[in-house]
């Protein structure tokens, strides 16, 4: 959570390396975030599981989630097919998706470039992740334009 908003933020880590990505997210795609990586199933499908059944009985299977572009601040997300379709997407409901069904989750390299955010590694000094976190409470959105 971002504060004092608490606006909701997914923060993506670069696999073997330092840097994260934040995408700030709405209070509804946060919980199916949250459901998803808890495991929780809820008694009716959301959305995304509703999807997730629909591609399951079409047989078609999502391969990767892409954060695939950075327009005026605003993050945009692709859905892969293995059928060679993409489906453009809010990177919230994409990451929400992939997570249901496991499919990596990717960025384009400018993207890392443009928006990458160097985040101290667990293990360093408590001193720079207290850092890091006046930093989140301090940017918004805006700031990536």
């Amino acid at each position: 959570m971002e504060m004092p908003s608490n606006t909701p933020i997914v923060l993506l880590k670069e696999v073997g390396g330092s840097r994260v990505i934040p995408i700030w997210i709405g209070a509804v795609e946060a919980t199916a975030i949250a459901y998803a990586t808890q495991g929780v199933v809820p008694p009716r499908p959301m959305t995304h599981d509703l999807i997730k059944n629909l591609l399951m009985a079409l047989n078609v299977e999502l391969t990767e989630v892409r954060i695939a572009d950075l327009i005026d601040g605003v993050f945009h997300a692709a859905l892969i097919f293995s059928n060679g379709v993409e489906v453009s997407a809010r990177p919230s409901d994409a990451v929400a998706l992939a997570l249901r069904l496991g499919v990596p989750i990717t960025a384009a390299p400018y993207v890392l470039e443009e928006a990458g955010i160097e985040m101290p590694d667990e293990e360093e000094d408590e001193d720079e992740v207290q850092q890091f976190r006046a930093f989140l409470d301090e940017i918004s959105p805006e700031d990536f334009q």
